[in-house]
């Protein structure tokens, strides 16, 4: 284990300071600021300095911990808190975090300031918020000092945010013990939400699966005063466009099908009878458009869907480039194989002369709702949220849990943190932010969870 001694010698100092605060809620608002202002955006993600972190606090609780680096900078942690036969846990948690743009916010984004009852700063939703709630439930069980019906594994890995090559996968690779003897684990992507008094908990169980692609053309170069009949530029146009002009045809899998119509228990509007029956909905074109222009997250889980979102040509106006490029951000539902997927994009562009180069492509995976873990989940919400309800659910966008779940690893997208209806959170925008109540409240709520799980 190497730790930077002046950040180990910081940042140490700060926790110890902070060790005998009156509840671990009050010491995980306090480690959350902390953990925003820690810069791990990625690009480049120097999540090594995540590392220090949290491996001050583990020092400061004695705690054996391992560390390490998958690239200069591209640190991991992981601790395992052991315990008896029955398949372990992993609590996993990335630390790096997508840009931000300051001009856009009104504070500084690695600011972790508190206003209004927030916390603000890139990070406290995706998923520095998560990671320390993890945290805070890890360290209770280690300061309990209680027997353990399994083994719990916290685990902080980097490079989610790019695709996790520098964190998960590279770990899954070089440190296949961390994952020895797991059975569950619990990562980002679900949470609970309330609207109209109802309190719905989402467990993300699977995701659409990201296949990423560049379309590359290759044409006869010239001056601008003179164009042929086809050139690189023209070829892309007409393949993104048969690409925008032919939809994918709109399905629905077992598992949105059981999202939506849990969902629909809850609606008094115009949406509820179409989402109970979402199948027969999607049939109708003038609905369908409705469900993309009003709700495109939840309509993007009834279709495959390819957003284009790079482009590249000439490097001077009077010029026809020999190559024109483009990339695409596609997912698709978890019900085929991305080959299958990839040759329907083939048979798209067909004729255009446009090659199609693969960029990343994961495979699909669905978890199983019969878990102990899941099981734990509705248990303990349903106790601690009088008539709330838990709905599996699928997300448009990929986590690390694909990774684990390919290695027949139970996981799951939750945490307990409770969303008011239209409260904004800022992921990925502009001014993220986490309410202090709902934290604190989630904290709770999940060391519930994980101690009705590893507690006989």
């Amino acid at each position: 284990m190497k730790i930077r001694n002046g950040m180990l010698f910081i940042v140490g100092l700060f926790f110890v300071g902070h060790l005998s605060a009156q509840t671990i809620e009050d010491e995980a608002v306090d480690w959350l600021q902390e953990f925003i202002q820690i810069d791990t955006i990625n690009p480049p993600g120097n999540e090594s300095r995540a590392v220090d972190f949290y491996a001050a606090i583990f020092e400061a609780e004695g705690i054996e911990y391992e560390t390490a680096e998958s690239a200069p900078g591209r640190g991991n942690i992981w601790a395992r808190i052991k315990g008896g036969d029955e398949p372990g846990l992993i609590l996993l948690q990335h630390t790096d975090v997508v840009p931000a743009d300051r001009q856009y916010w009104t504070t500084d984004p690695l600011s972790g300031e508190i206003r209004d009852g927030y916390i603000w700063g890139r990070g406290a939703r995706d998923m520095k918020g998560t990671g320390i709630a993890e945290l805070a439930t890890f360290l209770s069980l280690h300061r309990a000092g209680l027997a353990l019906n399994r083994d719990v594994v916290f685990l902080a890995s980097a490079d989610e945010e790019a695709g996790g090559a520098y964190g998960v996968e590279w770990l899954i690779e070089n440190h296949p013990e961390i994952f020895a003897g797991a059975g569950l684990l619990i990562n980002e992507g679900g949470a609970g939400s309330i609207s109209n008094g109802e309190i719905v908990f989402g467990v993300e169980v699977t995701q659409k699966v990201p296949v990423w692609l560049r379309l590359t053309a290759v044409d006869v170069p010239g001056h601008g005063s003179s164009p042929r009949t086809t050139s690189s530029v023209t070829r892309i146009v007409d393949a993104l466009s048969a690409i925008k002009d032919n939809p994918f045809p709109p399905h629905v899998i077992p598992a949105v099908d059981a999202y939506f119509s849990g969902l629909s228990l809850s609606m008094n509007n115009e949406w509820k009878e179409a989402y109970a029956d979402m199948a027969s909905a999607i049939q109708d074109p003038s609905f369908l458009q409705e469900f993309h222009s009003s709700r495109p997250g939840h309509h993007a889980l009834v279709r495959d869907t390819c957003s284009m979102t790079r482009m590249g040509a000439s490097n001077k106006i009077n010029v026809i480039p020999p190559e024109a490029w483009a990339e695409l951000d596609c997912r698709m539902l978890p019900d085929r194989t991305s080959e299958e997927f990839i040759a329907d994009v083939r048979n798209l562009i067909a004729g255009t002369g446009v090659e199609i180069e693969v960029i990343m492509a994961f495979t699909p995976a669905i978890s199983s709702t019969t878990s102990s873990l899941y099981q734990s989940i509705t248990n303990v919400t349903r106790e601690m949220h009088p008539g709330s309800r838990v709905l599996p659910s699928v997300t448009t966008g990929f986590t690390d849990s694909h990774f684990t779940r390919d290695m027949g690893i139970i996981s799951y997208g939750f945490n307990p943190i409770i969303t008011k209806s239209g409260d904004p959170s800022g992921v990925h925008g502009n001014d993220e932010r986490i309410e202090i109540e709902a934290f604190r409240r989630g904290i709770t709520d999940l060391r519930a969870i994980i101690r009705d799980l590893v507690l006989d």
